[in-house]
């Protein structure tokens, strides 16, 4: 694997490190934007309610017209740079904002950069390699991304130990930002088909291979029953864990998952895409079946989390792979586009039944529900989407 990692070009690692440098400035403000807005702004949950979900998104819908764009106009790197110049920018001005409006702009901003980003950075990596290492190079972006979810927040509990400002931590934030748009910059365009032909912008998902929207149609339904993370880390308070362990909990999973998501996604190159999608969705079914059911407790609690880590390594990187392995080569902007768009908008009613379910009928009523719309998206991925690579 190491070879094969080492054969990757460059394109991927500089991505890779991309992910890395954005993500460690990311995860080193989001997790206080709360903190800030309840302290010093004097805003309560509604308040980081409306912000979080405008943000969301519009980042989720942008991330569609950005990868139909990146098909039409072959300039996939310009975009990719300007939305990471974006949220570097805009991080830092958390320092200056004075009412929770202000932040609302700030994150507005923070998510347009990442709706303008995602997909055509996504179509960049599919188009630099082969077919054959499709997995393993998700895989590496994926793992260098998980990375900085660990260094961000570490560096954030440093900082607010040594009695920083929450000003100046948003301040640091702009140095690792810089150096991702830096990273950015230096990325080369890959070759590929192009279809500009002067026509309307074509967003229509009919055009696109019918594998691919079933594909969608199950992503969609394992989506709905994959609500936010912060009701994980809800759980686990609930059932006893310390609050100040509840960030070291995550920090631990996003550890796992950078471990593992080079190697299992690249296993996905070898065995094909389904196999490995599935086998981590019935691990996430597992996952919240135990959590929900959880009656011992604190001592389950590490070792369901580490296995939560290797669903993410199992999945992030080869679902993007299977993009690419089914969507037509001069549409794989527009593919990753109703992919990020499908992922990201189902978010909202998936968070809403699992909040709904929790409050109205009881924890493991929602972590049922979600287990079962994974168990059901494993079956219809196995026996209805068509691997295109076995």
């Amino acid at each position: 694997m190491f070879r094969q990692l080492a054969a990757l070009p460059s394109t991927v690692w500089l991505f890779g490190l991309v992910s890395l440098f954005n993500d460690s400035a990311s995860e080193m403000v989001y997790p206080l934007v709360p903190l800030y807005l309840a302290s010093v702004l004097m805003a309560g949950p509604r308040a980081l309610g409306i912000i979080e979900g405008v943000a969301e998104t519009v980042s989720s819908l942008l991330k569609l017209f950005s990868g139909i764009i990146a098909d039409r106009v072959h300039r996939a790197k310009s975009m990719v740079v300007s939305g990471y110049g974006l949220a570097a920018v805009s991080r830092p001005l958390l320092a200056l904002a004075s009412a929770w409006p202000v932040v609302l702009a700030i994150r507005f901003a923070d998510r347009l950069g990442k709706g303008l980003r995602s997909s055509p950075r996504d179509a960049m990596i599919a188009a630099s390699v082969s077919s054959e290492q499709r997995g393993l190079a998700f895989g590496l972006q994926r793992a260098m991304d998980n990375a900085g979810a660990v260094i961000g927040p570490l560096a954030a509990a440093v900082m607010l130990a040594a009695e920083m400002p929450l000003t100046e931590i948003f301040l640091w934030a702009s140095l690792p930002g810089v150096v991702a748009v830096v990273l950015a910059v230096a990325v080369k365009e890959p070759a590929r088909e192009i279809r500009y032909d002067g026509k309307p912008l074509d967003w229509e998902l009919r055009k696109l291979p019918r594998v691919f929207r079933r594909y969608l149609g199950v992503l969609a339904l394992f989506t709905l029953g994959n609500s936010s993370n912060m009701f994980l880390l809800l759980r686990a308070r609930e059932l006893g864990l310390p609050e100040y362990q509840v960030p070291l909990l995550w920090g631990a999973t996003s550890l796992v998952a950078m471990l593992f998501s080079t190697p299992l996604s690249g296993l996905s190159d070898r065995v094909g895409r389904v196999p490995v999608i599935f086998a981590g969705w019935i691990v996430y079914a597992v996952f919240y079946l135990c959590i929900g059911l959880n009656g011992a407790g604190l001592p389950l609690l590490w070792p369901l989390f580490a296995l939560y880590g290797l669903f993410l390594a199992a999945t992030e990187g080869a679902e993007k792979a299977l993009v690419a392995d089914i969507a037509p080569p001069a549409l794989l902007g527009t593919a990753y586009g109703w992919f990020n768009l499908t992922t990201g908008i189902m978010l909202l009613p998936a968070s809403m039944v699992f909040g709904m379910l929790w409050q109205y009928a009881s924890p493991e009523a929602a972590f049922g529900f979600a287990a079962a719309c994974a168990l059901a998206a494993a079956l219809l991925l196995k026996f209805w989407v068509r691997d295109c690579r076995i």
